[in-house]
C-alpha cells in the first residue's frame, strides 16, 4: 500500500501540530484521499501485521446491529463502554435500525443491497452513521453519554457511498477523523471487506476502493512507530477468499473469510489515544 505510506510521509513532513480531544496531540493534514484497485489484491497492510480476524469480527458485529461489546470477540472498544458493555447507539444501530420520528426504524444496509440488485446505476447507494440526535455531549465521558442514550463516540468512518460501472462495484469510504497508525489500516481493510461481501451477494465484480479522510493525523506518541514502518519495504498484497455464499448479508461468519498469501512485517505496538 504505497499510497498509505505516502500519506504517512506527507503528514510527517507537511502536517500541522495540533491539540486534540484526548490531550495527546497530533500532527495532521486536512483533506486526503487515496484509491486502490481491489482486483489487484486485498489492501491489508504489509509493513506491519494487521489482525484480520478483528477486522472481520467488528464488521459482523456492526451488521448484527449490536452496540454492546459483550457481543464482540475483540477488545478494541473496551475503553469507551459502560460496565455492562454498552456503547449507546453507535455504528450498528444506525446502519441497521436508524430511528424515525414515527417510532419505527430504517435498515440502511437493506436499502443498499436492494439498490445494487435493482437499480445499480443509482447515485444514491449509500449509508451513514452521522445521526445528529444521538451524537455525544463532549462535556461528558463516553460512558456517561452511553448511559444517557447517546453514542459513546461519534462515528469516524461515517459515510459509505457505492458506485457501479461496467459491472464493477466501487466504494468511497469517508472518514471524518483518522488515526493513521492504528485506525487507517483497519478502516481500509474493513471497507474493502464490504466490497467483497456485496460483490458476492449481488454478482458484481470488484472495482476500486477510495478512502477519503477529513482530519488525517498521527498522534505525538506514535511518531517513532510511524518512522519504523516507513523504513520497511511493502510486500505483495494478500488475496481474500470467501468460502461460502450465505443466503443473506447478515449470515456471514468469521470462518467464511480466508486470507491467502499474507506475509507482513512484524506487528508494531502503540497505545490507543482515549
Amino acid at each position: 500500500m504505497k499510497q498509505y505510506l505516502d500519506l504517512l510521509r506527507n503528514v510527517l513532513e507537511n502536517g500541522t501540530v495540533k491539540s486534540d480531544r484526548t490531550g495527546t496531540g497530533t500532527t495532521s493534514i486536512f483533506g486526503c484521499q487515496f484509491r486502490h484497485d481491489l482486483s489487484k489484491g486485498f489492501p491489508l497492510l504489509t509493513t506491519k501485521k494487521v489482525h484480520f480476524k478483528s477486522v472481520v469480527n467488528e464488521l459482523l458485529w456492526f451488521l448484527s446491529g449490536s452496540t454492546n461489546i459483550n457481543d464482540l470477540d475483540a477488545t478494541i472498544w473496551n475503553e469507551w463502554a459502560t460496565e455492562t458493555g454498552d456503547l449507546g447507539p453507535v455504528y450498528g444501530k444506525q446502519w441497521t435500525a436508524w430511528p424515525t420520528k414515527e417510532g419505527s426504524t430504517i435498515n440502511q444496509i437493506d436499502y443498499v443491497v436492494d439498490l445494487l440488485n435493482n437499480n445499480p446505476y443509482s447515485r444514491r447507494i449509500l449509508f451513514h452513521g452521522w445521526n445528529c440526535e444521538y451524537l455525544p455531549d463532549e462535556s461528558m465521558s463516553p460512558q456517561e453519554n452511553a448511559q444517557n442514550g447517546k453514542m459513546a463516540l461519534p462515528p469516524c468512518h461515517l459515510l459509505y457511498q457505492f458506485n457501479v460501472a461496467d459491472n464493477k462495484l466501487s466504494l468511497m469510504c469517508t472518514i471524518r477523523s483518522n488515526d493513521l497508525l492504528l485506525g487507517n489500516p483497519f478502516n481500509t481493510a474493513q471497507a474493502a471487506l464490504w466490497v467483497h461481501i456485496l460483490c458476492q451477494q449481488t454478482g458484481l465484480e470488484l472495482g476500486d476502493l477510495v478512502i477519503s479522510i477529513g482530519d488525517a493525523h498521527i498522534y505525538s506518541n506514535h511518531m517513532d512507530q510511524v518512522k519504523t514502518q516507513l523504513e520497511r519495504e511493502p510486500r505483495p498484497l494478500p488475496t481474500l477468499k470467501i468460502n461460502r455464499k450465505p443466503n443473506s448479508i447478515y449470515d456471514y461468519k468469521l470462518e467464511d473469510f480466508e486470507l491467502e498469501g499474507y506475509d507482513p512485517h512484524p506487528p508494531i505496538k502503540a497505545k490507543v489515544a482515549v
